[in-house]
C-alpha cells in the first residue's frame, strides 16, 4: 500500500490491514511527520472498502514512547497559534482513528506512554503483553493529556483516568486489562500467536455486521464526542503549552533537571 517514512501500511490478502508505527530506533515516538502520515494512512484505510478490520501495532520493542523529544523541544518555542495548529492535527488523528467504520484492534508491547495511550483508547479493542507499561505521563513535564482525554475517559472510566492522569504512575499490561483498557493481556512470548487468534476470530464475522454493530454502539454510547469538546481540548493543550508551567516542565525535561513548579495560588 502507500509508502510512508514513519509508518507502514500493510494489506493482508485475507482482507485486513496492519498499520505499523515505524520508528523503532526512536521507540516509535511520534512527531509532526508521524502524525500527518498516520492521518493519511487512516484516510487510505477508510477509503478502502475491501478492508474488514485494522490492526494498529508498533515495530520493535515498544508500541510507542509518546511524543518525540525533538518535537517537544520545537513545540516549546512555538507561540499559542502554532501550538493550536499542532493540537488540531493530533486531534484529527485521534478523531479519525476513533471514527473509522471498520473494527480496530491495537496490539501493545513495551511502552505506551502519553499520546500512545490515546491511540490505544481510540481503537475498538486492544490486547497486549502482560509486562507492557502504560503511563499518562504529561503532568510530569507540566502538560495535560488534553486532546486524548475524551478517549482515555471512555476507555478507562473517569475514576481510573483521574488517577493515572494526575499521578502519572505507570501501570502494567495486566493492570490495563483489569481497568478495561486492554481486552486481554498475554505473556510477551505468546503475543504474536494471540494476535493471529484474534485475526482468525474477526475473519469469521460478517464485515457489514461488524460495521453496523460499531455504528449502533457509537450511537447509543453515553458521552457523545462533540465539536465543542474537541475545540475545548485543542485550546486546552495549546494554552498549557505556552503557560509558565508548561514552559518550565518542557525546559526541565529537556535539561534533565527537576522542574521548579509554581506553588498553587490560594
Amino acid at each position: 500500500m502507500t509508502d510512508f517514512t514513519t509508518v507502514q501500511l500493510e494489506k493482508d490478502p485475507r482482507g485486513f490491514a496492519t498499520l505499523w508505527l515505524n520508528r523503532p530506533d526512536k521507540n516509535n515516538a511520534f512527531n509532526a511527520e508521524m502524525i500527518r502520515e498516520l492521518i493519511l494512512a487512516i484516510d487510505a484505510i477508510g477509503a478502502d472498502k475491501s478492508l474488514r478490520f485494522l490492526l494498529l501495532r508498533g515495530r520493535g520493542k515498544h508500541f510507542s514512547a509518546g511524543a518525540d523529544l525533538a518535537w517537544m523541544q520545537a513545540s516549546a518555542k512555538l507561540d499559542y497559534n502554532a501550538n493550536l495548529n499542532d493540537a488540531r492535527e493530533l486531534a484529527e488523528l485521534m478523531y479519525n482513528l476513533n471514527g473509522l467504520k471498520i473494527p480496530t484492534l491495537a496490539v501493545v508491547q513495551g511502552a505506551a506512554f502519553g499520546g500512545a495511550v490515546g491511540l490505544v483508547s481510540c481503537c475498538d479493542m486492544a490486547i497486549g503483553a502482560d509486562d507492557a507499561l502504560f503511563s499518562l505521563s504529561e503532568v510530569r513535564i507540566g502538560l495535560a493529556p488534553a486532546v486524548i482525554s475524551p478517549f482515555v475517559v471512555q476507555a478507562l472510566g473517569e475514576r481510573a483516568a483521574r488517577r493515572y492522569a494526575l499521578t502519572a504512575e505507570r501501570f502494567s499490561g495486566s493492570c490495563a486489562c483489569e481497568l478495561g483498557l486492554l481486552a486481554e493481556a498475554y505473556p510477551a512470548a505468546e503475543l504474536d500467536a494471540q494476535v493471529e487468534a484474534w485475526v482468525n476470530n474477526l475473519l469469521l464475522n460478517s464485515p457489514q455486521a461488524m460495521q453496523a454493530s460499531k455504528d449502533l454502539l457509537r450511537e447509543v454510547a453515553c458521552g457523545v464526542l462533540s465539536p465543542n469538546l474537541r475545540r475545548y481540548t485543542e485550546n486546552a493543550i495549546a494554552r498549557i503549552r505556552v503557560s509558565p508551567e508548561g514552559q518550565e516542565g518542557l525546559n526541565a525535561f529537556l535539561e534533565k533537571r527537576t522542574p521548579a513548579w509554581q506553588e498553587p495560588q490560594a
